[in-house]
């Protein structure tokens, strides 16, 4: 199993950032800056825990003066060690912490348009958009124009609805108009980094707007290749939940040309750790465009199931073509789901149309 990412905190990487802190800043206690930051909690905290641990150590190690403080973080920055490598996201967030100020307004958001380019600024953002929301998005506007893409990313990143692992922005999932024009901005940048931005942030926006997504999406789509893929790729969760309006964008709008037959289990129980095979055959009478999907009824820890989505294929069948398919799907534990012995199922969905359903035991 990889080693978990908040890992790399370690003593060896903190030595190394303290070291780099007192070559500039001599005052510096580097050994109880590292001693304070792994005390008797360190071990229980997550990566984001670890993170703060050492924002709130930079504030107490680095001079109270905060302007003073950055000061000396940009020199650090410039002469660091191999320890940037990794994620120093706590120097953004050193900003979120001590520098929301109105009289520091000027240093901090300089600070963190640099600062984003080393370890991005995504999560740092957010408060400031919340407590000057026009402020902030005139800002994130600006950022967008900006000839880093690191920085253009932060425009998109930073404004998302629901940033997993971040504050969210409640009137942005009430209404994300403002952050329409930055989305528009970006729409054909030529960095990829930047596009999965914009189509995570669509994404986002999706989950409570799907009416205005799929309005985005029909402008958008088919002028640009760039933006194309932003669509298509913004549009995921709207394609999962049979979205007809978004299918039909794609071209996946004929669910009376094909059929669906020999639907079958390879086994009728599989164990927890196993995997289940699965195969069909699907007929297309016309030409048209085809999109498979399967969903997994998982049962959960208190005996109630939750439908999981999967992609099978998308593809452009002739009239007339039979094709076969088969699937394995693994019911190994993983770290980001569990499974419960019971009653499942398996449903197949051909444009966003449930047509075949089967049940089968996991134990």
């Amino acid at each position: 199993m990889p080693d978990l990412l908040k890992n790399m905190y370690n003593h060896e990487y903190l030595r190394k950032l303290a070291t780099d802190i007192h070559a500039i800043y001599t005052s510096f206690r580097a050994e109880d800056f590292v001693d304070s930051i792994m005390d008797s909690t360190w071990d229980s905290l997550e990566l984001k825990g670890r993170m703060r641990q050492i924002t709130l150590n930079l504030g107490k190690f680095l001079p109270s003066d905060y302007v003073q403080s950055i000061s000396i973080i940009d020199q650090v920055i410039k002469h660091h060690g191999t320890w940037l490598e990794a994620f120093s996201m706590y120097f953004p967030d050193f900003v979120e912490v001590f520098g929301q100020e109105e009289a520091h307004w000027d240093v901090s958001i300089a600070a963190l348009e640099r600062y984003t380019m080393h370890a991005s600024a995504e999560f740092a953002v957010r408060p400031f958009i919340i407590k000057h929301e026009e402020r902030m998005m005139a800002q994130m506007m600006a950022w967008s124009k900006h000839e880093s893409e690191h920085v253009r990313r932060l425009a998109s990143e930073g404004c998302r609805p629901v940033l997993p692992w971040a504050q969210a922005l409640p009137a942005f999932k009430k209404d994300p108009s403002p952050i329409l024009p930055i989305l528009e901005q970006l729409k054909t940048d030529p960095d990829l980094y930047v596009r999965k931005s914009v189509a995570n942030n669509l994404n986002d926006i999706s989950k409570t707007h799907p009416n205005l997504v799929a309005k985005i999406a029909r402008e958008w789509y088919g002028k640009n290749p760039l933006t194309d893929w932003i669509v298509k790729h913004g549009c995921r969760t709207l394609l999962k939940r049979g979205n007809r309006d978004v299918l039909a964008i794609f071209g996946y709008d004929d669910i009376t040309s094909v059929t669906v037959s020999d639907f079958a289990l390879g086994m009728k129980s599989v164990a927890i750790g196993e995997v289940l095979t699965f195969s069909f055959n699907v007929a297309a009478q016309a030409d048209m465009k085809v999109r498979l999907e399967y969903a997994i009824d998982y049962v959960k820890s208190n005996g109630k199931t939750s439908r999981k989505m999967f992609q099978l294929s998308e593809s452009v069948m002739k009239s007339g073509t039979l094709k076969a398919y088969t699937r394995a799907h693994s019911f190994t534990d993983l770290s980001t789901r569990k499974h419960y012995p019971g009653r499942h199922a398996v449903t197949l969905y051909v444009n966003g149309m449930e047509c075949a359903t089967l049940g089968f035991d996991l134990q």
